[in-house]
Formats: C-alpha cells, structure tokens, sequence
C-alpha cells in the first residue's frame, strides 16, 4: 500500500498500543516503526483475483499440512523485540497467507502470524512500490519460514514469483501469458494464470486514455 504523508499520525504507537487499537477498529491498518497508516479498500479485480486463488489453493491444500488464510490474518515482520514498549516492527496485512504446519502467533490472541510459508500480494498503482520495495525487504529479513512471495498485477497478466534460495538469496520468475501455469514448489501447488484472471477486465493501455484526452 501507498504510504501517504497526510496519515503520518503525530505519536508514534507502539506494537502494544497499535494492536490494541487495531483489535477494537473496524478498519485495517498497516504498522511501520511506530507509525499507522489506514488501509484503502479494494477493486473488483482485486477482489475477484483474492477470491480466484483461495478457492485454487484450497481445493489443492485440503489434505495437506498447510492452509490458505484470508486478508483479515496479520503478520508480524521485525526484530524480535527487546523492550516491551518497542516502536521497532511491522503489522501488514497480507492479500492471500498460506501457513504449514503448526501456526505460531504473536500473542494468544492468535491474530498475528509469525511463520507464514508462502504470501501472495496482488498490486495496485498505490500499493507497488511498497510491496516490491520496505514490504518485501521486511519480509525476507524477518521470516525465516518464508519461501515464496509473489506478487499479482491487477491491471495486466503479469505474475513475479519470487523463491527463496537458502543463502543464495531469492529466485524470480516472471509469468504473462494467460496460458501458463507455474508451481509454487513449498506448498506442492500450482496456479494457472487462466485461473487466477478469471472474470477480471483488464483496464485498456494508457495511451488509449490519451488519444481520448487528446
């Protein structure tokens, strides 16, 4: 998600304070370093490729050690911390979580994920750089359980599938035809972009809204 200026809130909370807040708020915020920034709501297309690929991976999962969580499952990237009041973490929000195994959680709460296997994002103009860019670097320095991320384009047929290569850092493959499938190897899983893209229009390119201006 985008990271506006204008929701920069003037006091820094901190983790305790931020999910205190956050269990009583009928809204979803994201968490960096202290500061909370509101989450904006979603596309249709957003929504229909969230839908797409959690029905995909569920039919596929169902007698497997791992399952798909919602949006609604947040999870904790950042130091472990060392004083009780740390302001040092972040809480996303991620699009599409699938955990395997047993889960570990933040707090007894049971809200906050710590050991997520694979988190798909699905990226919007607001939200890209902040996915590829400090969302990404969090979580690859912060959990050790991740194996895959990829992340989803709303707009056209393009997927990146990053793996995780032990020490030799993260593996990427890049998908934009609707005839192709790709594994996801962690889960045992495969996804057909035919079926991630199911019933989604893509916007027309941005020079046809140009010659339009014009």
């Amino acid at each position: 998600m985008a990271l506006p200026e204008s929701n920069v809130p003037t006091v820094l909370l901190t983790e305790e304070e931020y999910l205190e807040m956050e269990r009583k708020s009928e809204e979803r915020h994201l968490y960096l370093d202290g500061y909370v920034y509101a989450m904006a709501g979603e596309t249709l297309a957003h929504g229909d490729i969230c839908t797409n690929i959690i029905g995909t991976l569920f039919s596929q999962l169902r007698d497997s050690p791992c399952r798909v969580l919602s949006k609604d499952m947040k999870v904790r990237s950042g130091p472990i911390p060392t004083a009780r009041r740390t302001k040092k973490g972040m809480f996303s929000y991620p699009d599409i979580i699938v955990v395997c195994g047993t889960p570990v959680f933040h707090d007894h709460h049971r809200d906050v994920l710590l050991n997520p296997t694979v988190i798909i994002e699905v990226l919007s103009d607001s939200t890209e750089a902040f996915d590829r860019g400090q969302k990404f670097l969090r979580y690859r320095n912060y959990l050790e359980s991740l194996s895959e991320y990829i992340l989803i384009s709303q707009n056209t047929a393009h997927i990146d599938h990053f793996q995780r290569r032990g020490n030799k850092g993260w593996f990427l493959q890049t998908f934009f035809s609707l005839e192709d499938t790709f594994t996801i190897p962690a889960i045992n899983c495969s996804l057909k972009l035919s079926d991630v893209y199911a019933r989604v229009t893509f916007p027309p390119p941005k020079d046809e809204f140009e010659e339009d201006d014009e």
